[in-house]
């Protein structure tokens, strides 16, 4: 069991229990930092009070023998070391050459101002400058009797690196060590212990965690205090430097760098910086209801000061996860969240906790009615200042400009909209290729596939627009495409909007041409079957039915009956059928001297003369009209004879053959569902009151006799092929696009989505208008956020496209369509949230320009500098712009 010795203990319980010891002061204890003895003891005040108890710090117990002691170690790898309290009392001249003193945080924070300010005086350096990264250790204290510690430091506390130091700094092996504390920790240890051990008589050892700041001691730099030589490490500790203000960096709590990110961008808004470092606390307005009751302003407030310190060299932000927790469910627990989503709560937070409007008045919004922009854009901004009054509105609120047009009757719309950040599309040149098999519908075409290029992340609507292209789409025709699954449509792609990315590779397509006329109409779907040779026991070839891949649609009349759904049917297996030439005077029955060759249709009526017709063939899979005989074969030399060609029958003059008595007990039509996996219901063809009600779409079973399978070609209803795989342009080409390229893509004309209709007031009804936005009035910091992220029911998505943003001078002064005068509208870069890896285990940084300081990258605890060649990656998300 292990309890807190101080109030940086990690954990809370823990410290609560220290806190109410009988021995404990009223308030739990400062924060404890391990210096140098020899520099503490030459900055103390003269007038402190008397000096720390001095410990000797020796190996705790283990083999002699060097073999066993490797063992030992491997198997115990904590650091372990026994205290010993001495009876001599510190001086300020005493202490060996590597002694450490245990000191409270605020003592040290008065002594390095007093050092500050005296060796400025003399053009000096002091430790504390002079020194950088300090680092938390965290100790296990038991104790074994009344003046023996035992401190154990453990892997399993601290990280590898701090780990590392530590065995280091206590070094037992090579020279003495010596630990004097002038916090009063290890006294309040020992007489928690005392009251312990009296308290009940379990004699188990109870281990105390106590954190310390450490500012460790090298070799690397020597310097002189008071005529001493002294070595401390320039990597360990930068407790006190003024120019480490505001290069704090946030501990993961756990896969909460998304929110790190977030923080540290807005940490180092300078307007934001200001305020909440001065008095705030008037401002909050606790009443708000759509506020937080101001917790979050407090709780960002705090963090910001925090990060605004000199006494820190890490934060962790566990309060205000908290509190965001409790005010945004969304964020609680330790998953991986976007950083803007976050960063757009936490704007508009803080704006209702420190709304200064307690009455928010009633505003309606006017018509333009024919007024200037000007007049009605300032209008606009007066009625939301009314309402909003808070430091997140003079720092982040601009304006644009929206126009709605109706497609129909031409109404226009004006709106002045505020905002409060922008959300850029990222325009993409990677290319998705697509496979999709276009059908008739009506029995005119041959069915063929194409291949086009879309957007990779592009819509249904960049699908349309292709295929439509390649198949040379008339213009009174449109396009319906389906996915195919099992013989059956299981999905009409019929929303515009919807991402091609919801398609994956091995998927099937397939689209049919509708007159437009028909394109609202209802429609019959026909899925069918067919015998194909199945190989049996002992090689025995048996017929089997076997489904056909693809679906064959058609437009429904009015009138629905047997013998309509069967003309449509053969109507549309028109394309695939074999012509055949049969030219025979044995086979005709008449002896006229011209013979002229015909091919029927599968309806059974005389379609094409073929001979005067030449002969070709299909590029795709589907064959076109080939004649078996050539012309000079098909001449009657005794008679004169027409012959004919049906599905199955050979005509000869006026033979009396009924084609479509044929036709009929070839195919077997069934009502069913969508899926075809019902009982169905076979359909006569003299049933003439087949429905009761017309439905949206009729699904119909058409089962093959083995006959009918011989004259039509099926490779194309058998084999319907799939989407092929992406291809992406080779990198350094595909995905590199301006800035100014995504904010023109923002600003575009596009019509409405379907979720989004406007209600037109002329029209009465709801309309899928035109948009267009323009910037009206940009606000002194200007959040660009780059739409990188695509989020569907299926998927999730994410854009590598390389965006280049300016850094120092982002001229917007094009983009502002009043002509009133406005504030210079130049800005320069100042914070980038960035997203490395995919969707599933991606990493949040922030890269901060500091005045004097330059750019550095904030990964969490650590900070770093980093060259402004190096801070436009891809991985770029949110920017952070002020103006100049």
């Amino acid at each position: 069991m292990a309890t807190a010795a101080t109030a940086s203990a990690p954990a809370s319980a823990s410290t609560s229990a220290a806190c109410d010891a009988p021995s404990a002061s009223s308030s739990c204890p400062a924060a404890v930092c391990l210096v140098p003895f020899r520099w503490w003891a030459g900055v103390r005040e003269e007038a402190a009070e008397e000096g720390g108890v001095r410990y000797a710090a020796t190996p705790a117990a283990s083999p002699s023998y060097y073999g066993l002691r490797l063992l030992h170690s491997f198997l115990h790898p904590d650091l372990v070391l026994r205290l010993d309290r001495g009876e001599c009392r510190a001086s300020a001249t005493s202490g060996g050459s590597r002694s450490y003193a245990l000191v409270p945080a605020d003592e040290l924070s008065r002594a390095l101002a007093r050092q500050n300010s005296s060796l400025a005086l003399h053009n000096k350096h002091s430790f504390a400058e002079d020194s950088a990264g300090a680092y938390p250790l965290v100790l296990r204290i038991s104790v074994r009797e009344t003046s023996i510690l035992t401190v154990k430091i453990s892997k399993k506390d601290n990280p590898v690196d701090n780990y590392k130091r530590a065995n280091k700094m206590f070094n037992i092996d090579s020279q003495p060590v010596h630990v004097w504390d002038f916090s009063g920790q290890t006294n309040l240890i020992l007489m928690n212990e005392w009251n312990r051990s009296h308290q009940d008589y379990c004699h188990s050892e109870q281990e105390n965690l106590l954190e310390v700041q450490v500012y460790a001691m090298s070799d690397s730099l020597t310097f002189k205090i008071g005529g001493t030589s002294m070595n401390v490490d320039m990597s360990c500790g930068n407790f006190g430097r003024v120019s480490s203000m505001g290069l704090i960096g946030l501990e993961n709590l756990g896969n909460t760098c998304f929110m790190n990110s977030s923080i540290q961008c807005l940490a180092h808004t300078t307007k934001l910086v200001d305020y909440f470092l001065g008095d705030y606390d008037s401002d909050i307005n606790r009443t708000n209801p759509l506020g937080l009751n101001g917790e979050l302003a407090l709780a960002f407030g705090e963090l910001l000061r925090s990060l605004w310190t000199n006494d820190r060299n890490t934060v962790a932000p566990h309060n205000f996860k908290a509190k965001i927790a409790c005010f945004a469910p969304q964020f609680s627990g330790f998953n991986q969240h976007d950083s803007q989503e976050l960063l757009a709560f936490l704007l508009d937070g803080l704006h209702e906790d420190l709304n200064q409007v307690k009455c928010k008045p009633y505003e309606e919004a006017k018509d333009a009615s024919g007024r200037p922009d000007e007049e009605v854009a300032d209008e606009y901004w007066r009625n939301h200042l009314a309402r909003n009054d808070s430091v997140i509105v003079d720092t982040c609120h601009g304006q644009y400009k929206s126009t709605l047009t109706c497609p129909t009757c031409n109404k226009t719309s004006v709106t002045f909209d505020p905002f409060m950040y922008l959300s850029l599309p990222v325009p993409s040149m990677a290319k998705r290729t697509m496979t999709v098999t276009v059908f008739s519908t009506d029995g005119s075409r041959e069915p063929f596939s194409y291949d086009v290029s879309v957007p990779k992340f592009g819509t249904l609507s960049d699908l349309v627009q292709a295929l439509s292209a390649a198949c040379s789409l008339g213009g009174d025709e449109s396009l319906l495409i389906t996915e195919v699954y099992n013989n059956c449509i299981i999905r009409y792609l019929e929303e515009p909007s919807d991402s091609v990315s919801l398609l994956r590779d091995g998927d099937k397509l397939a689209a049919y041409r509708l007159p437009k006329q028909y394109e609202k109409s209802s429609l019959v779907v026909f899925t069918h079957k067919h015998f194909a040779e199945h190989s049996g026991v002992d090689n025995f070839v048996t017929p089997q039915m076997k489904e056909f891949e693809a679906p064959l649609l058609a437009s429904l009349p009015e009138a629905v009956n047997g013998l309509t759904l069967q003309e449509i049917y053969l109507k549309l297996l028109n394309p695939f059928r074999f012509s055949k030439i049969i030219s025979s005077s044995t086979d005709c029955g008449r002896g006229d001297s011209d013979c002229a060759v015909y091919s029927m249709d599968a309806a059974g009526d005389c379609a094409v003369n073929l001979m005067d017709t030449t002969p070709s063939s299909s590029d795709g899979n589907v064959h076109s009209a080939q004649l078996e005989d050539g012309p000079e074969r098909n001449q009657c030399n005794d008679n004169s004879c027409e012959v004919m060609e049906g599905p199955s029958e050979t005509y000869c003059g006026e033979a009396d053959v009924s084609d479509k008595e044929a036709q009929t007990e070839q195919f077997g039509f069934y009502l069913t569902n969508e899926r075809d996996d019902v009982q169905r219901t076979k359909i006569e063809m003299n049933d003439l009151d087949l429905l009761e009600a017309k439905p949206n779409r009729l699904h119909v079973s058409v089962n093959w006799q083995h006959s009918a399978s011989k004259q039509y070609d099926v490779s194309m209803l058998n084999n319907l092929p799939e989407i092929h795989k992406l291809e992406v342009i080779p990198k350094g080409t595909e995905d590199s696009v301006a800035l100014h390229v995504c904010l023109e893509a923002f600003l575009k004309e596009e019509p409405l989505g379907p979720e989004d209709m406007w209600y037109c007031p002329c029209c009465k009804k709801h309309q899928q208008a035109m948009k267009k936005l323009d910037l009206w009035r940009l606000p002194e910091v200007l959040v660009i956020h780059l739409k990188r992220f695509s989020y569907t029911q299926f998927t999730r998505n994410k854009l590598e496209t390389f965006v280049d943003f300016p850094i120092s001078d982002l001229d917007l002064s094009s983009y502002i369509t009043t002509e009133n005068e406005q504030p210079y509208n130049h800005y320069r870069l100042y914070a980038i949230s960035s997203h490395y890896g995919n969707m599933g285990g991606g990493h949040y940084t922030a890269s901060i320009y500091q005045e004097g300081k330059g750019w550095h990258k904030f990964d969490d605890e650590c900070v770093t500098p980093i060259s402004e060649d190096n801070i436009k990656t891809a991985a770029a998300y949110v920017l952070f712009y002020r103006r100049e």
